[in-house]
């Protein structure tokens, strides 16, 4: 055999290049989808929320703030807040009750959504306020 090839030295080097493949893997994974990016409270008129997905079901909700948001020079939209929300606790009981009401979301924001958490980066975590439409502003009653 020409070539002298050192397994003690392989098995020296594989199994710590392998944890730490494993450990770098690891980070990246929970960056990408465990790092709280940003949070903070958004309010408007809740649209629908509603429960939905093929394997995992998960409280899904879009939010219309007032105001108009414009993706096109010329073109308007509603200023919409989709989110999800954990499923089980106060917060889904909640808005699954206020359909239509004013309410002011607390939320955190991930860099990317797991299907078991919801669609969205945007996850409600908690129900800051819930009261009827808001007033318009305008003088007249």
């Amino acid at each position: 055999m020409p070539y002298n090839f050192n397994f003690k030295l392989m098995k020296k080097f594989i199994g710590p290049g392998i944890v730490l493949l494993v450990i770098i893997l690891a980070g990246v994974f929970w960056w990408r989808y465990y790092f709280v990016f940003a949070e903070g409270v958004k309010a408007g008129n809740l649209n629908y929320f509603e429960k939905k997905g093929f394997i995992f079901k998960t409280w899904e909700g879009r939010l219309v703030q007032d105001g108009f948001q414009s993706p096109n020079p010329g073109a308007l939209q509603s200023n919409e807040f989709r989110f999800s929300a954990t499923e089980g606790d106060s917060v889904s009981m909640i808005l699954e009750r206020s359909g239509g009401k004013f309410v002011e979301l607390r939320y955190k924001e991930y860099l990317n959504p797991i299907p078991w958490r919801g669609a969205s980066e945007y996850v409600v975590t908690e129900v800051l306020e819930v009261g009827d439409d808001r007033d318009s502003g305008l003088p007249m009653q």
